[in-house]
């Protein structure tokens, strides 16, 4: 699973939705509450096997966080930015065959919060699920 994990970041890394967030990019939990950031997790994996081959089907989810304060610009263009690098991609796993990267669902949320970093208290919130479907190479 970290060669999984490993793969996301470095296809994340220096690219619009990096540098949207600061680099604030997470596994499993944020470690700041300095906003924007994003947080990927494991929401089920499952095995993916058939005839010959092994797999496995994971549904990965990717949580934008943007204080509220600082309007809809900066959470859409995180989701903008986030689709345009994962909807369909080839993503490169180390001694895994990558199949299937598909965006499932996105569900948006305004979360209220103790105070921010920038006084406010309310966090604008996407989460967006991709399946990732990989086989052993």
């Amino acid at each position: 699973m970290q060669v999984l994990f490993d793969a996301i970041f470095t296809k994340l890394l220096d690219t619009d939705i990096y540098n949207d967030v600061g680099g604030r990019v997470y596994q499993d939990t944020a470690d700041s509450l300095d906003t924007p950031y994003l947080v990927y997790s494991v929401v089920s994996d499952v095995p993916d096997n058939a005839f010959q081959k092994t797999g496995e089907s994971v549904l990965m989810q990717f949580d934008l966080y943007s204080s509220k304060s600082a309007g809809k610009t900066e959470i859409t263009t995180m989701y903008k930015d986030l689709k345009t690098l994962l909807d369909d991609c080839t993503l490169t796993i180390t001694g895994e065959t990558c199949v299937q990267f598909q965006r499932q669902n996105t569900v948006t949320l305004v979360e209220d919060n103790s105070a921010l970093q920038d006084g406010s208290n309310l966090l604008s919130h996407y989460t967006v699920d991709y399946e990732i479907v990989y086989q052993t190479a």
